[in-house]
């Protein structure tokens, strides 16, 4: 499940990111705008502005996956101290992953589909396309569920903090 975060690079050490962010977000669609506005807003932060795009992308399409399949519609969800999804930008020398995290203990399922004109069903086609790989992983603990991430890979001259800031 970790295994893409590899893909060719040294090692991960997860707790020596050079930059890491995260926000909680409402069990709501419109938690989407949100996902969006935070994802611009840490990109340009880290001068990497440029992945917006892509990274966007994959971060609206994680974000309503976990929404639409991690929240299921009518089941109980028990009063928690934040928001039930969470989304993080965590960001290295040569890469930068965005994950999120919902409650659901389902793994994820890329839905095989012929019909490019549907609607629904092929985000996590696109997180595949926009991004380097993907994956997902369970949590374990007291929160549960699991976090579904995606790698983009940094040329080694990405993200170089800007003066002041």
């Amino acid at each position: 499940m970790l295994e893409p975060l590899r893909q060719g690079l040294p090692p991960l050490n997860l707790a020596a990111a050079s930059d890491a962010s995260s926000c909680a977000l409402p069990a709501r669609y419109e938690a989407v705008r949100e996902a969006r506005r935070f994802t611009r807003e840490t990109l340009d932060r880290w001068d990497l502005g440029d992945r917006f795009d892509d990274v966007c992308l994959v971060a609206s399409e994680l974000v309503t996956n976990a929404l639409r399949h991690g929240l299921p519609a009518g089941a109980p969800r028990p009063a928690a101290p934040e928001p039930p999804v969470r989304l993080h930008l965590m960001r290295w020398t040569e890469r930068l992953v965005c994950a999120v995290r919902d409650p659901s203990d389902d793994s994820p399922v890329a839905r095989a589909s012929d019909d490019f004109s549907a609607e629904s069903g092929r985000g996590l086609f696109l997180v595949e396309s926009f991004s380097d790989g993907w994956g997902w992983h369970p949590m374990a603990g007291a929160f549960g569920g699991k976090v579904v991430w995606a790698l983009f890979r940094l040329p080694r001259s990405a993200g170089r903090p800007r003066p002041g800031a």
